[in-house]
Protein backbone atom coordinates (compact mmCIF):
# COMPACT_ATOMS: atom_id res chain seq x y z
CA UNK A 1 0.00 0.00 0.00
CA UNK A 2 1.19 3.50 -0.84
CA UNK A 3 -1.01 4.98 1.87
CA UNK A 4 -2.87 6.96 -0.79
CA UNK A 5 -6.60 6.69 -1.38
CA UNK A 6 -8.78 7.24 -4.45
CA UNK A 7 -12.56 7.60 -4.59
CA UNK A 8 -14.03 6.55 -7.94
CA UNK A 9 -17.68 6.99 -8.89
CA UNK A 10 -19.54 4.79 -11.34
CA UNK A 11 -17.10 2.15 -10.17
CA UNK A 12 -18.88 -1.10 -11.03
CA UNK A 13 -18.04 -1.69 -14.72
CA UNK A 14 -16.48 -0.35 -17.90
CA UNK A 15 -14.00 2.50 -17.55
CA UNK A 16 -14.63 2.81 -13.83
CA UNK A 17 -13.81 -0.85 -13.19
CA UNK A 18 -10.59 -0.31 -15.14
CA UNK A 19 -9.79 2.73 -13.00
CA UNK A 20 -10.41 0.78 -9.81
CA UNK A 21 -8.04 -1.96 -11.01
CA UNK A 22 -5.50 0.63 -12.15
CA UNK A 23 -5.33 2.43 -8.82
CA UNK A 24 -5.27 -0.82 -6.88
CA UNK A 25 -2.44 -1.97 -9.13
CA UNK A 26 -0.52 1.12 -8.07
CA UNK A 27 -1.02 0.16 -4.45
CA UNK A 28 -3.73 2.70 -3.64
CA UNK A 29 -6.69 2.09 -1.38
CA UNK A 30 -9.91 2.63 -3.32
CA UNK A 31 -13.49 3.53 -2.48
CA UNK A 32 -15.70 2.67 -5.45
CA UNK A 33 -19.27 3.91 -5.66
CA UNK A 34 -22.14 3.10 -8.00
CA UNK A 35 -25.90 2.90 -7.81
CA UNK A 36 -25.55 -0.90 -7.66
CA UNK A 37 -22.21 -2.43 -6.68
CA UNK A 38 -21.24 -5.66 -4.95
CA UNK A 39 -19.21 -5.79 -1.72
CA UNK A 40 -15.52 -6.51 -2.22
CA UNK A 41 -13.40 -9.20 -0.58
CA UNK A 42 -10.36 -6.95 -1.05
CA UNK A 43 -9.71 -5.24 2.29
CA UNK A 44 -8.32 -2.18 0.52
CA UNK A 45 -11.29 -1.80 -1.82
CA UNK A 46 -14.42 -0.39 -0.19
CA UNK A 47 -17.63 -0.35 -2.21
CA UNK A 48 -20.51 2.02 -1.54
CA UNK A 49 -23.89 1.57 -3.21
CA UNK A 50 -25.22 5.10 -3.59
CA UNK A 51 -27.22 7.34 -5.89
CA UNK A 52 -24.90 10.32 -6.35
CA UNK A 53 -27.75 12.56 -7.46
CA UNK A 54 -28.66 12.70 -3.77
CA UNK A 55 -26.61 15.03 -1.59
CA UNK A 56 -26.56 12.53 1.27
CA UNK A 57 -24.70 10.09 -0.98
CA UNK A 58 -21.67 12.39 -1.04
CA UNK A 59 -21.51 12.28 2.74
CA UNK A 60 -21.79 8.50 2.76
CA UNK A 61 -19.02 8.03 0.20
CA UNK A 62 -16.60 10.43 1.86
CA UNK A 63 -17.41 9.11 5.33
CA UNK A 64 -16.71 5.55 4.12
CA UNK A 65 -13.29 6.64 2.83
CA UNK A 66 -12.38 8.49 6.00
CA UNK A 67 -13.65 5.72 8.24
CA UNK A 68 -11.61 3.02 6.45
CA UNK A 69 -8.53 4.95 5.32
CA UNK A 70 -8.56 8.29 7.15
CA UNK A 71 -7.94 10.37 4.03
CA UNK A 72 -8.79 11.04 0.37
CA UNK A 73 -6.01 11.84 -2.08
CA UNK A 74 -7.87 11.66 -5.38
CA UNK A 75 -11.48 11.83 -6.47
CA UNK A 76 -12.29 10.53 -9.96
CA UNK A 77 -15.72 11.76 -11.02
CA UNK A 78 -16.40 9.02 -13.55
CA UNK A 79 -20.15 8.48 -13.15
CA UNK A 80 -21.98 9.94 -16.13
CA UNK A 81 -25.14 9.62 -18.18
CA UNK A 82 -25.34 10.07 -21.96
CA UNK A 83 -28.70 10.25 -23.72
CA UNK A 84 -28.52 10.91 -27.44
CA UNK A 85 -31.72 12.37 -28.90
CA UNK A 86 -32.78 15.19 -31.18
CA UNK A 87 -32.95 18.34 -29.05
CA UNK A 88 -36.73 18.69 -29.22
CA UNK A 89 -37.24 15.05 -28.16
CA UNK A 90 -35.62 15.40 -24.75
CA UNK A 91 -38.03 14.98 -21.86
CA UNK A 92 -38.01 16.39 -18.35
CA UNK A 93 -36.94 12.93 -17.14
CA UNK A 94 -34.01 12.92 -19.58
CA UNK A 95 -32.91 16.34 -18.38
CA UNK A 96 -33.17 15.37 -14.73
CA UNK A 97 -31.22 12.13 -15.27
CA UNK A 98 -28.33 13.72 -17.15
CA UNK A 99 -28.02 16.86 -15.03
CA UNK A 100 -28.55 14.88 -11.82
CA UNK A 101 -25.57 12.58 -12.39
CA UNK A 102 -23.26 14.71 -14.53
CA UNK A 103 -23.58 17.96 -12.59
CA UNK A 104 -25.43 17.55 -9.28
CA UNK A 105 -23.54 14.40 -8.34
CA UNK A 106 -20.25 15.99 -9.35
CA UNK A 107 -21.02 19.15 -7.37
CA UNK A 108 -21.88 17.65 -3.98
CA UNK A 109 -19.21 14.96 -3.95
CA UNK A 110 -16.45 17.25 -5.20
CA UNK A 111 -17.40 19.92 -2.68
CA UNK A 112 -17.11 17.44 0.17
CA UNK A 113 -13.88 15.88 -1.13
CA UNK A 114 -12.15 19.21 -1.80
CA UNK A 115 -12.98 20.36 1.71
CA UNK A 116 -11.19 17.31 3.12
CA UNK A 117 -8.23 17.63 0.74
CA UNK A 118 -7.71 21.34 1.36
CA UNK A 119 -7.66 20.76 5.12
CA UNK A 120 -4.57 18.55 4.60
CA UNK A 121 -3.06 20.71 1.84
CA UNK A 122 -3.08 18.31 -1.07
CA UNK A 123 -5.29 16.31 -3.39
CA UNK A 124 -6.37 15.70 -6.95
CA UNK A 125 -9.74 15.82 -8.71
CA UNK A 126 -10.15 14.15 -12.11
CA UNK A 127 -13.38 14.73 -14.04
CA UNK A 128 -14.19 12.22 -16.77
CA UNK A 129 -15.95 14.00 -19.63
CA UNK A 130 -17.02 13.01 -23.14
CA UNK A 131 -15.28 14.07 -26.35
CA UNK A 132 -18.68 13.70 -28.04
CA UNK A 133 -19.73 16.93 -26.37
CA UNK A 134 -16.87 18.83 -28.03
CA UNK A 135 -17.18 17.17 -31.43
CA UNK A 136 -20.74 17.91 -32.55
CA UNK A 137 -22.15 15.33 -34.95
CA UNK A 138 -25.63 15.48 -36.46
CA UNK A 139 -25.68 11.69 -36.55
CA UNK A 140 -25.31 11.53 -32.77
CA UNK A 141 -27.16 14.52 -31.33
CA UNK A 142 -26.21 15.11 -27.72
CA UNK A 143 -27.09 18.60 -26.52
CA UNK A 144 -27.44 17.50 -22.89
CA UNK A 145 -23.96 15.97 -23.03
CA UNK A 146 -22.61 19.21 -24.48
CA UNK A 147 -24.41 21.24 -21.82
CA UNK A 148 -23.12 19.24 -18.87
CA UNK A 149 -19.63 18.59 -20.23
CA UNK A 150 -19.20 22.26 -21.04
CA UNK A 151 -20.05 23.00 -17.42
CA UNK A 152 -17.57 20.38 -16.20
CA UNK A 153 -14.81 21.84 -18.37
CA UNK A 154 -15.43 25.31 -16.94
CA UNK A 155 -15.62 23.94 -13.39
CA UNK A 156 -12.33 22.08 -13.89
CA UNK A 157 -10.51 25.30 -14.79
CA UNK A 158 -12.24 27.32 -12.08
CA UNK A 159 -11.53 24.86 -9.28
CA UNK A 160 -7.94 24.39 -10.43
CA UNK A 161 -7.37 28.11 -10.04
CA UNK A 162 -9.30 28.47 -6.79
CA UNK A 163 -7.64 25.59 -4.95
CA UNK A 164 -4.08 25.68 -6.32
CA UNK A 165 -2.99 27.56 -3.20
CA UNK A 166 -4.40 24.69 -1.11
CA UNK A 167 -2.33 22.09 -2.96
CA UNK A 168 -5.33 20.63 -4.77
CA UNK A 169 -5.00 19.93 -8.50
CA UNK A 170 -8.06 19.61 -10.76
CA UNK A 171 -7.94 18.05 -14.22
CA UNK A 172 -10.24 16.32 -16.67
CA UNK A 173 -9.94 13.41 -19.07
CA UNK A 174 -12.11 13.40 -22.18
CA UNK A 175 -12.37 9.93 -23.74
CA UNK A 176 -13.50 9.48 -27.33
CA UNK A 177 -14.93 6.20 -28.68
CA UNK A 178 -13.84 3.64 -26.10
CA UNK A 179 -14.50 -0.08 -26.45
CA UNK A 180 -15.83 -1.46 -23.19
CA UNK A 181 -17.15 -4.90 -22.17
CA UNK A 182 -20.65 -3.40 -22.03
CA UNK A 183 -20.86 -3.63 -25.84
CA UNK A 184 -19.72 -6.38 -28.19
CA UNK A 185 -16.57 -5.69 -30.28
CA UNK A 186 -18.69 -6.03 -33.44
CA UNK A 187 -20.83 -3.06 -32.45
CA UNK A 188 -17.88 -0.72 -33.01
CA UNK A 189 -17.62 -1.70 -36.67
CA UNK A 190 -20.68 0.45 -37.36
CA UNK A 191 -18.84 3.65 -36.54
CA UNK A 192 -17.29 3.72 -40.02
CA UNK A 193 -16.04 7.20 -40.88
CA UNK A 194 -16.85 8.38 -37.35
CA UNK A 195 -13.76 6.58 -36.08
CA UNK A 196 -10.92 8.95 -35.13
CA UNK A 197 -7.78 9.41 -37.25
CA UNK A 198 -6.07 6.48 -35.50
CA UNK A 199 -8.75 4.34 -37.13
CA UNK A 200 -9.89 2.31 -34.14
CA UNK A 201 -11.79 2.71 -30.91
CA UNK A 202 -9.75 3.24 -27.77
CA UNK A 203 -9.42 0.75 -24.96
CA UNK A 204 -10.34 1.13 -21.31
CA UNK A 205 -6.62 0.85 -20.55
CA UNK A 206 -5.99 3.97 -22.67
CA UNK A 207 -8.25 6.00 -20.40
CA UNK A 208 -6.73 4.48 -17.27
CA UNK A 209 -3.24 5.34 -18.56
CA UNK A 210 -4.35 8.93 -19.12
CA UNK A 211 -5.74 9.29 -15.61
CA UNK A 212 -2.65 7.74 -14.04
CA UNK A 213 -0.44 10.03 -16.16
CA UNK A 214 -2.19 13.03 -14.64
CA UNK A 215 -1.87 11.41 -11.23
CA UNK A 216 1.89 11.28 -11.57
CA UNK A 217 2.22 14.79 -13.06
CA UNK A 218 2.31 17.08 -10.06
CA UNK A 219 2.71 20.28 -12.11
CA UNK A 220 -0.37 19.77 -14.31
CA UNK A 221 -3.64 21.33 -13.22
CA UNK A 222 -6.60 22.90 -14.99
CA UNK A 223 -6.04 20.71 -18.07
CA UNK A 224 -8.35 18.57 -20.20
CA UNK A 225 -6.52 15.50 -21.50
CA UNK A 226 -8.23 14.12 -24.60
CA UNK A 227 -7.91 10.37 -24.99
CA UNK A 228 -9.71 10.24 -28.33
CA UNK A 229 -7.37 8.90 -31.01
CA UNK A 230 -7.21 12.36 -32.59
CA UNK A 231 -10.99 12.79 -32.83
CA UNK A 232 -10.89 16.50 -31.98
CA UNK A 233 -7.80 17.12 -34.11
CA UNK A 234 -9.18 15.31 -37.16
CA UNK A 235 -11.45 16.76 -39.87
Amino acid sequence: MTGKVAVITGGSRGIAAGLVAGYRGEGWGVVASARAIEPSEDADLVTVAADITERAAAERIVDAALRRFGRIDTLVNNAGVLISKPFTDYTAADYAAVVGVNLTGFFWLTQRAVDEMASRYGGHIVNIMATLAESANSGTPAVLAALTNGALAAATRSLATEYASHGVRVNAVSPGIIQTPVYSPESYHDHGDRLPPLGRPGRVSDVVDGVLFLESSSYITGEILRVDGGQIAGP
